[in-house]
């Protein structure tokens, strides 16, 4: 699963046939095919057709009618917007998509700026337009074939409407006069559940509009809270161990690090749990690099809060480190540096052997990215600091490696890094140091001098060998 990419589409037959007009591909001509790629670009959402065309009658602006009768026409307003349109059909309604338009953005207007409009009415059919519009089953995103590192995203077609509605949906959240007493009782857990599923969106811009959708609902509804981050959890676990596809890591990610930001001390067990249990596991998936970033800050946060949890992360990272990918080896050597900048001197000491000891096998790598991010650690005042106060244990681990790597390695780069990391460790402790020098040119030399014995055996025994071939044909004389 290390360092493994998604299969990329199934290649183009070299042997198909041709026709004076158009070429074939698989069976299906070329023309096809772009189209087809060209339709998946552009897809969207799927709602159900209603068949005829949607007449909705106008109402007047609510700014033209007195202020006590807006809060009923505002009412008439949503219920008008419940209408969906099939945008995939770019020529129908358009007379109807443009005045729906037009009312959804005088929706988001007379929200923001309204006093006395959000009666207990409205609550219900506010969740009512919103969920009409948003709830809807996404178009399928074949793993096989989608590469999100690589490939164009679907763009959802009815955006001009989902957009305002996600900015009325929001405005209603934050605003003076929003009631979380009243609107637990249709902003519930089903609804929750449908807003998590609508994460797997390919559309960025949905996915932004969700995330923060989802932050103002865990911030307004106390009694959610648990139930959001538990659903969470699951959308992982099925990520990690299931799927390795879900649109919305990274979104969900940064949700999650502004709610560990603001956990309260000393940490549940159930929070411990989500770390080791689901953000390490996260390490693994092949498409780490769309949410590591994100992954990362979740897991200094945590350290941040709790130090004592340092030796479980570390020893979680180097127990799933990739052997095969040297893009996520960057990657985890990124966040290891993360962690270094806050971690206490403490909990440095219980971790220092096995964390350098895979560092050592980093800068020994002959993938010249990975040795040198390894060796940049070395630029790091304050790691600097940690290993200056444990060199008596660092060293020796990374002697060899270091002192071997400054006479053999191809890379100019590297070896001046090199160079420069034994000078420091030299300013160190240079007694330690001159002692390790001994020892190391005392070992290579009953190396060599195994080699050459082992060379010498060799040759012995192929000079036997040739004898006997020149005996048995009777080349020389038994």
């Amino acid at each position: 699963m290390m360092g493994d990419r998604p299969s990329p589409p199934r290649a183009m037959s070299s042997t198909a046939t041709t026709s004076p007009s158009v070429d074939k591909v698989d069976g299906f001509s070329r023309k096809s095919v772009r189209k087809a790629k060209q339709k998946r670009s552009q897809s969207s959402s799927q709602f159900r057709s209603q068949g005829k065309p949607i007449e909705l009658t106008p109402l007047p602006l609510l700014k033209e009618v007195p202020a006590p009768e807006q809060p009923e026409l505002f009412l008439k307003k949503l219920q008008q917007c419940c209408t969906v349109f099939d945008f995939m059909d770019t020529l129908s309604d358009l007379k109807m998509k443009e005045y729906k338009r037009s009312t959804l953005n005088e929706l988001v207007d007379y929200v923001t700026v309204s006093r006395g409009y959000l009666t207990e009415q409205a609550y219900p059919e506010v969740v009512k337009m919103v969920s009409h519009n948003i709830f809807r089953t996404l178009p399928p995103s074949d793993s096989n074939e989608f590469d999100p590192e690589e490939d164009e995203p679907t763009l959802e077609a009815s955006w001009p409407h989902l957009q305002l509605v996600y900015e009325f949906f929001i405005r209603f959240l934050e605003s003076q006069e929003f009631q979380p007493s009243i609107a637990k009782k249709y902003i519930d857990q089903k609804f929750v559940l449908q807003l998590l599923d609508l994460f797997d969106s390919e559309d960025p811009r949905e996915r932004d509009y969700l995330k923060t959708v989802l932050h103002r609902i865990y911030g307004k509804f106390l009694g959610l809270r648990a139930f959001i981050r538990k659903q969470i959890n699951n959308i992982f676990l099925r990520f990690v161990y299931e799927t390795e596809h879900f649109n919305g890591v990274a979104e969900l990610l940064e949700i999650l690090g502004s709610i560990i930001n603001g956990f309260a001390l000393p940490l549940k067990s159930e929070h411990k749990q989500f770390l080791v249990k689901v953000l390490i596991p996260l390490h693994t998936v092949r498409s780490l690099s769309l949410f590591h970033a994100q992954l990362a800050y979740c897991i200094v946060q945590f350290l941040e809060k709790d130090p004592t949890l340092t030796e479980s992360v570390i020893r979680g990272l180097l127990k799933f480190w990739p052997k095969t990918c040297s893009q996520k080896e960057v990657m985890f050597l990124g966040e290891l540096e993360e962690i270094l900048d806050v971690i206490e001197p403490t909990q440095f000491v219980k971790i220092q052997e096995p964390l350098f000891k895979q560092i050592s096998r980093c800068v020994s790598s002959p993938h010249f990215q990975v040795a040198e991010r390894a060796l940049y650690y070395w630029n790091n005042e304050y790691i600097m600091s940690l290993i200056e106060e444990n060199s008596s244990v660092i060293l020796p681990i990374m002697f060899a490696s270091l002192y071997r790597i400054s006479k053999e390695h191809w890379n100019p780069a590297i070896v001046a890094l090199v160079y420069n990391v034994l000078k420091a460790f030299m300013e160190m402790n240079s007694t330690l140091f001159d002692e390790l020098t001994a020892t190391y040119k005392s070992d290579r030399q009953r190396e060599k001098k195994k080699e050459k014995e082992r060379e010498e055996l060799w040759k012995k025994l192929e000079d036997l060998e040739l004898k006997r071939g020149l005996k048995s044909d009777g080349i020389i004389p038994t």
